[in-house]
């Protein structure tokens, strides 16, 4: 636990100047007390109850005033709380490789079965879209509540050739920011790779040719908490943009670029009408993404695997633990604890305190 003004904590050393003048107090009573003839009038006016039932209440009462000191110290934990995510956009591998039934029935009905039970989980507040990517990428599903139409798209997928990892990243991205200028057709990326030109670049070469007036700024990555990424993807990047560069897009703008990795690690040959090809998943290039963007990796060698993941992924989204001020937690702990007093010390001697 941290404090913003931890100097208020010094009034926490009036607690023991209180306890000392309780005690004195108590004595000072005592010393009344043998005044009176008898000490069975003293008795029988204090009652029967157990003498240390007295204490309770001004106990309490000491203890809601050090919490109001805490409180006015400004404390601040790390707490779990509802997540601020608004936006989640689903990337999702349709290339000739989801084919592959080593994560049964195949891979591409796995990860559509896991994605609609995901979209199932989520609160109904939260949009999602939907980009799907094998030689190239495009937005099948914009973001959306309505998960009927969710459901729909994931339904449709078509199975293509070719794997632009980095292609579904960036048109995510496009998607989430669509001010932003980032667009595959005007970066030109073939020909600003040829002459040495970098990704973020070519992004913000893009960006400036559409919109002059706003400068492109970085933030730290992770930061952006309005929205986020989920690739899935069994295979490794055979064209369009390089999936590092992409991420690292990504992590200038503070999106997490969650990445899911399904298949077999060690590789496998799978064949389809007279042609056959090895796949085999790139764990390396995806735990460096979700490293990039300060997300996580996770993976998915069967279809049980894969469900896991969507449910983990699901409240990984749906909460988050962040560091937050809890004066407000302090300040309503130290009223209960007054109440608590006060209700005592009314029902068993008729006073507040």
């Amino acid at each position: 636990m941290t404090f913003l003004w931890p100097q208020f904590l010094w009034l926490l050393l009036a607690l023991p100047l209180l306890i000392a003048l309780y005690v004195w107090l108590l004595g000072r009573k005592k010393k009344l007390a043998l005044r009176y003839a008898s000490l069975s009038i003293v008795r029988e006016a204090m009652g029967k109850g157990p003498s240390i039932r007295r204490h309770i209440p001004p106990l309490l009462m000491l203890l809601s005033l050090a919490a109001m000191l805490v409180a006015s110290s400004r404390p601040s934990a790390v707490v779990t709380l509802p997540s601020q995510h608004e936006t989640i956009m689903l990337a999702m591998d349709v290339s000739g490789s989801m084919r592959a039934t080593d994560v049964l029935p195949n891979r591409l009905v796995a990860s559509q079965n896991a994605a609609k039970a995901f979209l199932a989980d989520l609160p109904r507040t939260v949009r999602v879209g939907i980009v799907a990517f094998a030689g190239t990428a495009a937005v099948v599903q914009p973001p959306t509540l309505s998960r009927e139409d969710l459901t729909a798209a994931i339904d449709k997928f078509q199975l293509q050739r070719g794997t632009a990892i980095g292609n579904g990243i960036v048109v995510a991205l496009a998607e989430l920011f669509p001010d932003a200028g980032i667009d595959l057709a005007s970066m030109q990326y073939g020909r600003e790779r040829q002459r040495g030109i970098s990704l973020d670049q070519a992004l913000k070469d893009g960006k400036e040719a559409k919109d002059t007036k706003k400068a492109f700024t970085p933030v730290a990555p992770g930061s952006y908490t309005s929205a986020a990424i989920i690739l899935l993807t069994d295979g490794q990047r055979t064209t369009g943009v390089d999936s590092l560069d992409a991420a690292n897009a990504a992590a200038d703008r503070g999106v997490r670029v969650y990445t899911v990795g399904v298949g077999t690690v060690a590789g496998e040959t799978i064949g389809f009408e007279g042609w056959s090809m090895h796949v085999r998943l790139d764990e390396e290039t995806l735990k460096g993404i979700a490293r990039a963007t300060q997300a996580e990796y996770f993976y998915a060698g069967t279809a049980a695997d894969l469900k896991k993941v969507y449910e983990t992924l699901s409240s990984r989204i749906t909460v988050e633990k962040k560091e937050t001020e809890i004066s407000g937690l302090m300040a309503l702990l130290a009223a209960a604890l007054a109440l608590v007093s006060a209700t005592l010390s009314l029902l068993w001697f008729n006073r507040i305190l």
